[in-house]
C-alpha cells in the first residue's frame, strides 16, 4: 500500500521560506508523478507544482513560477517543494500526491492524483 507523508510545515513572516518533504513508502511502480497541492479555507484545492520521478521534468501553477521549486530524492524515494518569498496568500493546507505515470505530463490536476498523503499546515502571516 502506498503512503506518503507530508512534513515542514509552520508559521512564517511574509519573505520567509519553508521547505516541504512529502515521504513515499511501498511504492513499487517507479514511474510516477507526484504534485503538491493546497486548499485554503472555503476555496477549492490547487496544483501547486509536480515532477514526474523518472526524469525530473517538473511544472508548476503560474502562482509560484520563480518563487516554489519541487525537487526529489529518489534514494530518500522523498519529494520536497521549496517555498521561497511567501506571501499571506499562500497560507493553506499543503498536500502531497501520487499518480502512476501511464504517459503525458505530471501538471498538478487535482483529479488525476489518486494517492493523498494527510498534509501539512503553512501559515503565512503579515
Amino acid at each position: 500500500q502506498v503512503q506518503l507523508v507530508e512534513s515542514g510545515g509552520g508559521s512564517v513572516q511574509t519573505g520567509e521560506s519553508l521547505r516541504l518533504s512529502c515521504a513515499v513508502s511501498g511504492a513499487t511502480y517507479s514511474r510516477s508523478c507526484v504534485g503538491w497541492f493546497r486548499q485554503a479555507p472555503g476555496k477549492e484545492r490547487e496544483g501547486v507544482a509536480g515532477i514526474y520521478n523518472s526524469g525530473g521534468f517538473t511544472w508548476y501553477a503560474d502562482s509560484v513560477k520563480g518563487r516554489f521549486t519541487i525537487s526529489q530524492d529518489s534514494v530518500k524515494n522523498t519529494t520536497y517543494l521549496q517555498l521561497n518569498n511567501l506571501e499571506p496568500e499562500d497560507t493553506a493546507m499543503y498536500y502531497c500526491a501520487r499518480k502512476v505515470w501511464y504517459g503525458g505530463t505530471c501538471y498538478p490536476d487535482p483529479k488525476n492524483y489518486d494517492t493523498w498523503g494527510q498534509g501539512t499546515q503553512v501559515t503565512v502571516s503579515s
